[in-house]
């Protein structure tokens, strides 16, 4: 769903140019245009044309749900579709290769607002339960994790992970702005924060702290310890495209993969 705003298209590319911390000068160089047009386009004396639209968007780096907006403000159709996840062709078919290679790690897909979209057995094997699972829609992976009744309980260095959730989706609402992401974002700061406590108690992540945070979670198969990178596809043209991130969990030890490889060679059931 496309945002909508009466705000001129000026006044928002202004806004988005002051959000990328970029001067009128810095941009019009880069998007080959004047100083002074583009403060005419900003202060709306001059309407910008569909391809000046495009161009400015390129150089912010806007998501492509805004752009829609943008083009809407200036008078002009949405370029860019948002199909449904199954409609997506290749890029499905990509999503899921990935899901499925990982095993058996865990791995899922999930919009810009944390709501799951797909995800391997692996991590059901931890999230299967959690809230009834993917079940009922939306299911947001963030609510389910730092939730009081959700795996909140299970994560054993919750402190250091819940600060570092946090931080992420601050830094990601600042970039993309998204529709939804400043409601979750205030509901996950609004649950109990955790008593601080040293690194080495509660969950130590051991030798991996080294490198990065790891996930310390403990589970019916025994205690996991996850190291995690995110996917997102080069040059999307599609909405739902530009919105997946595909999250890739990896064990930070040898006893992680050997408890994954037992728990994903049982008989789903």
């Amino acid at each position: 769903m496309t945002t909508t705003t009466t705000e001129p298209v000026g006044a928002q590319l202004r806004r988005w140019r002051e959000r990328r911390r970029r001067s009128q000068l810095d941009v019009s160089l880069a998007a080959e245009l004047s100083t002074r047009h583009l403060s005419c386009i900003e202060t709306g004396r001059a309407n910008p044309s569909r391809e000046m639209i495009g161009r400015l968007c390129d150089e912010l780096d806007v998501p492509l749900r805004e752009r829609n907006t943008l083009y809407l403000a200036g008078g002009f159709a949405p370029v860019h579709p948002e199909r449904a996840l199954a409609d997506l062709g290749a890029a499905r078919a990509a999503v899921d290769a990935v899901l499925t290679g990982h095993e058996p790690n865990p791995a899922l897909a999930v919009n810009v607002r944390w709501e799951l979209l797909a995800a391997n057995r692996a991590a059901g094997l931890f999230l299967g339960d959690v809230g009834g699972g993917p079940a009922p829609e939306p299911f947001n992976v963030l609510r389910a994790t730092l939730r009081p009744d959700g795996l909140a309980g299970r994560i054993r260095n919750l402190p250091q992970w819940r600060a570092q959730v946090l931080r992420r989706v601050r830094r990601q609402l600042e970039r993309t702005s998204a529709p939804g992401l400043a409601e979750l974002l205030a509901e996950l700061e609004g649950y109990p924060a955790p008593a601080e406590v040293e690194p080495d108690s509660a969950g130590a992540p051991g030798p991996a702290n080294d490198l990065v945070l790891p996930l310390c979670l403990g589970t019916e198969y025994g205690e996991l310890r996850l190291l995690y990178t995110t996917t997102v596809f080069g040059s999307p043209r599609d909405v739902t495209l530009d919105e997946i991130a595909v999250e890739t969990f990896f064990p930070a030890d040898a006893a992680t993969a050997a408890l994954l490889r037992a728990a994903t060679a049982q008989p789903a059931g």
